[in-house]
């Protein structure tokens, strides 16, 4: 857990995506992702989490629909959404933050 804590904790907006491979909606996420990711640069992070791998984090975080995501900046969150977005939404919110 002290590894989460250096990833949020910086001074840009960090889009955690908690998913898994067998959601159909995390699959639609990621061209979304890569989308914003590209559109935003080095403004950003965008951070995807396996929930089958991090089953510890995802209960700490009360992670229960998927996608669900999670925006942190300077170690709090700022923002959380469970379900997907259409990338020009993702990118005006994590903009809200830079």
């Amino acid at each position: 857990m002290s590894k989460f804590g250096e990833i949020i904790d910086v001074d840009i907006p960090v889009l955690l995506d908690f998913y898994t491979e067998e959601n159909n909606q995390s699959k639609t996420m990621h061209p979304i992702l890569r989308d914003v990711a590209a559109a935003l640069g080095d403004k950003a992070k965008i951070i995807k989490i396996d929930v089958e791998k991090n089953k510890e984090l995802a209960e700490a975080l009360r992670v229960k629909g998927l996608p669900t995501l999670i925006i942190y900046k300077s170690g709090e969150m700022k923002w959380r959404h469970s379900g997907d977005q259409d990338a020009n939404t993702l990118i005006n919110i994590i903009q809200e933050y830079v």
